[in-house]
């Protein structure tokens, strides 16, 4: 069992690529920035925060033996990939890819209206009103973990939990332990919590040998550890349960992983 931890990464301490269409912020070592003390948290080996402004994007590029989860904090994300699928990720959607083998696949934001039909699982879009003024950017967190099993064959899955994240507290986003109202991910040592605190709403953060906490949005007050503006992240390894208070103005948007188990390359 690892010794107990707490590590903040504040918001600025984070790698920065901004370039004419993209502000992302990297809670890990990814593309050109590197550092070999910071490239993953237990089995999280990217934590991105990007806005992207309309009528661009990320353009058909591949994957490989990766669980990928976007989640979409405001506006609209187009995807399409070499499966078939295509649609608009929108506050509340959660989507994954399992890349296995090998996928490719395009993200844009929107330069128009998006009311489209997304054609993944056969399912109605709910695009309906997405990027109404055709100048809204695109503000969205995407997170990869290792899948436990290499070379499976790519996936892809999305459900709405709005109605779950309304009811409060931290429900499952994504989870490779079969929790309902999840999208599921092939990776049994980890689950993704997702949660929009109201003010002063208090949840617990799980008991887990490595834990990653993530406010996108609002500020937090994390049990023994400290305050957590937007875009301030906590790493526990070890460090039993924690109550997250939002604040009591802001309210938060919160992402927190918990994982069993961490990577033993990179």
């Amino acid at each position: 069992m690892p010794a107990a931890l707490t590590q903040i990464q504040r918001s600025t301490d984070r790698f920065v690529t901004s370039i004419d269409w993209l502000h992302g912020r990297h809670s890990f070592s990814f593309g050109q920035h590197y550092d070999p003390k910071n490239t993953h948290h237990g089995l999280l080996l990217v934590n991105n925060e990007d806005i992207v402004r309309p009528g661009t994007g990320f353009r058909t590029h591949p994957h490989q033996d990766m669980e990928i989860v976007t989640w979409v904090l405001e506006g609209a994300l187009e995807h399409k990939d070499t499966l078939g699928n295509t649609g608009v990720i929108y506050p509340g959607l959660a989507q994954r890819m399992s890349a296995g083998t090998g996928i490719w696949h395009s993200e844009m934001c929107p330069a128009r209206t998006a009311r489209s039909e997304n054609h993944a699982n056969g399912d109605p879009a709910h695009g309906e009103g997405m990027n109404p003024s055709g100048d809204t950017p695109v503000h969205f967190v995407q997170m990869w973990v290792v899948p436990d099993t290499e070379r499976i064959n790519p996936a892809y899955e999305q459900m709405d939990i709005n109605t779950e994240i309304a009811k409060g507290g931290l429900v499952p986003l994504a989870s490779g332990r079969g929790h309902d109202a999840a999208i599921s991910i092939r990776q049994k040592d980890a689950v993704l919590w997702v949660g929009r605190l109201k003010p002063g709403e208090t949840a617990t953060v799980p008991d887990a040998r490595f834990v990653h906490v993530f406010v996108p949005k609002g500020t937090a007050d994390l049990e023994d550890v400290g305050r957590l503006e937007a875009g301030d992240s906590a790493r526990l390894v070890a460090a039993g349960s924690r109550r997250l208070t939002a604040d009591a103005t802001t309210g938060a948007d919160v992402l927190v992983w918990e994982m069993s188990s961490h990577l033993r390359k990179w």
